[in-house]
């Protein structure tokens, strides 16, 4: 009987289906996994959705095991972890991570997993891929002892940043969303959290992750002179405009970009992607990490799970997709 698995697939913008696809047999050196949670990069993955992937990024953005092509039909995802069934010994019964898309099963080079440690929940270990994410933005950012950092926009990666941030001693930092229900999420990770227009100005350095202009203004307005803002967000096929004709000049201000794709300057030389993801899923021991995951459905809903969350009739943070436990979904 053939091998096969179950995946979600983008058919057309705004249109997701499950299909059965082909597993095939490991090779020496695979290993196959069960998943046990997938999670939804809610900023990329709606875009990605709703089909906002300007054709010039089409290369830049493909994941590292996405199958077919923007706008689609594609598989796309990168936030994984399973069982591993089958492979070298010493993997066989782990619990792994991968930046693999959202399906039941599937066979990788043993290389493309990462262990998790016995000290993270698989459920919380979705969250692996945006901790890294964090972590290269602060070896790009390099906060010192006693700086004044705000963190605009209380998504995903805002979260994880601040969370990162709450650890450096003698810094101030401030989580900034319009919304005001991420107070509580802001005390789960024990940091400050303010409304836009109450946050506290003269920052060394401001982390914006909102993905809308009239934060990426916002961050700009909060920085000291020579201040630095580092961008995280991706804005896809929107274009945004910026006040750079007010104190952008005289306050020798710096708006600088920050992306996951590549291991930051400052640490290229030293430390891998493997070796930047490890160190990610050593962080979500912290249970903090917990207040990020906002809402969780089964893998067979994620066609309407998406359309919601691209929609934004279902609002959040990281939504977690939980998969059949005993592999009904899987191979046969």
């Amino acid at each position: 009987m053939q091998r096969t698995a179950r995946a979600f697939w983008l058919r057309s913008p705004g249109h997701g289906e499950i299909r059965d696809v082909p597993l095939p047999e490991p090779a020496a050196g695979d290993v196959q996994v069960r998943t046990l949670f997938s999670g939804v990069s809610r900023g990329t993955e709606s875009l990605v959705f709703r089909g906002g992937v300007p054709e010039s990024q089409h290369t830049a953005m493909r994941a590292p095991f996405q199958e077919g092509d923007f706008p689609g039909p594609v598989k796309y995802g990168y936030l994984n972890v399973g069982l591993v069934e089958e492979g070298p010994p010493e993997l066989v019964g782990r619990t792994v991570f991968c930046l693999y898309p959202h399906q039941s099963r599937y066979v990788v080079p043993a290389g493309a997993v990462t262990p998790v440690p016995d000290s993270v929940p698989a459920g919380r270990a979705v969250l692996a891929g945006t901790v890294e994410t964090a972590v290269n933005a602060l070896w790009d950012a390099a906060p010192l002892v006693g700086d004044r950092i705000a963190v605009v926009g209380a998504g995903m990666i805002g979260c994880s940043v601040a969370a990162l941030l709450a650890r450096y001693p003698g810094v101030r930092v401030q989580l900034v969303d319009a919304d005001p229900a991420r107070a509580t999420v802001a005390a789960a990770l024990g940091v400050d959290f303010a409304l836009p227009g109450e946050a506290l100005d003269g920052c060394d350095l401001a982390v914006h992750a909102s993905a809308t202009e009239a934060g990426l203004t916002r961050a700009l307005e909060l920085l000291a002179p020579e201040g630095t803002v580092l961008e995280l967000s991706w804005y896809g096929d929107r274009r945004v405009s910026l006040p750079l004709g007010e104190a952008f000049h005289s306050g020798r201000l710096v708006l600088r970009g920050s992306q996951v794709g590549r291991v930051s300057p400052a640490r290229r030389a030293h430390r891998t992607f493997a070796d930047r993801l490890a160190l990610a899923l050593d962080l979500l021991a912290d249970p903090a990490f917990d207040a990020l995951i906002s809402g969780e459905s089964a893998f067979e809903e994620l066609p309407s799970t998406m359309a919601r969350i691209a929609g934004g009739s279902l609002p959040g943070l990281c939504h977690r997709v939980r998969y059949d436990p005993d592999g009904a979904a899987g191979a046969c």
